[in-house]
């Protein structure tokens, strides 16, 4: 069974930074695909972020590039989302999930979903 557990969500302050970990277990980490979705309230659940199964190719959405940063540490089973200059409009649950397959935005695609962590933005 695989299990994915997301940390370091939290309330800050517009032009803040904050670093979302999630981590795996149950299977190879390095045989997944790793995404970072979002959900903010009343709004469809939104890919952020994605990295191939051995680290080197990202993508992001128009919404958060150049001020987020997915990365991976497949020795520690970890898929790491770096925020900078944070701003309100990112405030949401954020997701992470995992994919045997290659990299999509389509969150359907997905097989593997943590419980989420939540992140606030405001003054």
């Amino acid at each position: 069974q695989v299990e994915l557990v997301e940390t370091g969500g939290g309330l800050v302050q517009p032009g803040d930074s904050l670093r979302l970990s999630c981590t795996v277990s149950g299977r190879p980490f390095s045989d997944y695909t790793m995404a970072w979705f979002r959900q903010a309230p009343g709004k469809e659940r939104e890919f952020v972020a994605v990295i191939s199964r051995i680290a080197g190719v990202e993508d992001y959405a128009t919404s958060v590039a150049g001020r987020f940063t997915i990365s991976r540490d497949n020795a520690k089973n970890t898929v790491i989302l770096l925020m900078r200059s944070l701003k309100p409009e990112d405030t949401a649950i954020y997701y992470c999930a995992a994919r045997a397959g290659g990299m999509t935005w389509d969150a359907l695609e997905y097989d593997h979903w943590g419980q989420g962590t939540q992140v606030t933005v405001s003054p």
